[in-house]
């Protein structure tokens, strides 16, 4: 089978190879799938660049989410069946024609949906799922405040934080963007490079503050993010975009704006600093991926989950893909797929 291989770090338009490797063996929970599309997300661009520690050593095949049909089945898997159209999260290895992955994070996509949006419904919106209803409960008339609504994440946060109604406030670095938030039904856009978002928030609610933070970008984000957050208050962490643009000395400094936090911090406050990562929950917890992936597919069919698709990219312009992605130009889901 064909791949798309990390060969080497740094660079978009360098770093992949277009090879021939053996097609994946399988187990016995596992399913094969011929994959014919798959998403990128923010976590693959930190791959590439060398700073996502858990990523496979070079050459690597990346990728954590695909869509396509099951070609085999494991003896154990009960759910599944050869011939179903499915969207899966995987665990690196979505970069290739064929893929296998755990049969608890495959789950079977309606046969009106096409693949480029199923890859939308995997990760990212497994994510924001996890992040807003297992990791904490929104409530009618939270005020919530999504980083980077823009993105794949950041557009199903706002989606779920609207079924809840939930007063929604929304970072962006443009105009275009800006009314893209307005069109998902964000109360109160902010622009990121113009107004300052922790100053935009405390004088919108009065001083008060919200009651959840999404935050993908990190850095000095989450200790503004604290400093915004009413008493009883959760910043739900999951990325560090501010990290992937800095040279060493940058990426030290980024780290430390994050701050230092202590315990008796959050409980004088009565504020929550809570961290996400996926891959280590779908190591550890397959039974809340299978749940999650469910939820979402029907939250997709009662129309709160409606994946904005930013742009496909055809496999042979990876490089393209991650360098859209990489520099911020995107709306919603970045999807590369296979040739036709």
């Amino acid at each position: 089978m064909k791949a798309a291989v990390l060969i080497k770090n740094g660079d978009a338009a360098t770093a992949f190879q277009i090879r021939e490797v053996a097609t994946p063996l399988f187990r016995n929970d596992e399913v094969l799938i011929k994959v014919a599309a798959f998403g990128l997300n923010f976590a693959d661009v930190m791959a590439r660049m060398g700073l996502y520690k858990e990523a496979p050593p070079k050459p690597a095949i990346l990728g954590y989410d695909v869509a396509g049909t099951i070609v085999a089945v494991g003896e154990d898997v009960k759910h599944l069946r050869t011939g179903d159209r499915v969207t899966a999260m995987t665990r690196f290895g979505g970069y290739a024609e064929y893929a296998v992955t755990k049969a608890s994070a495959a789950t079977e996509i309606p046969a009106e949906m096409d693949y480029a949006t199923a890859t939308a419904l995997t990760t990212q919106y497994c994510t924001a799922y996890f992040a807003a209803a297992e990791m904490i409960n929104l409530h009618a008339g939270d005020k919530v405040l999504v980083q980077s609504g823009a993105g794949g994440v950041g557009t199903a946060l706002i989606q779920y934080a609207k079924h809840r109604q939930c007063e929604i406030f929304s970072t962006a670095g443009s105009e275009t963007k800006l009314n893209y938030l307005r069109s998902l039904g964000v109360h109160h856009p902010i622009n990121y490079t113009t107004h300052d978002f922790e100053s935009e928030i405390m004088t919108l609610t009065e001083g008060k503050g919200v009651d959840a933070i999404f935050d993908a970008v990190g850095g000095a984000s989450i200790k503004k993010g604290f400093r915004s957050l009413a008493a009883g208050g959760r910043i739900v962490c999951y990325g560090a975009a501010a990290i992937s643009d800095k040279n060493i000395f940058g990426k030290i400094s980024t780290a430390l704006a994050f701050g230092f936090y202590h315990p008796l911090q959050f409980m004088t406050a009565s504020k929550a600093l809570i961290g996400v990562n996926m891959l280590r929950i779908a190591d550890n917890k397959p039974e809340v991926i299978q749940r999650c992936l469910e939820a979402v597919v029907q939250l997709n069919k009662e129309g709160v989950f409606t994946p904005t698709l930013g742009k496909v990219f055809d496999v042979a312009d990876i490089g393209a893909a991650h360098d859209f992605l990489e520099k911020r130009k995107s709306i919603g889901k970045v999807v590369v797929q296979w040739w036709s």
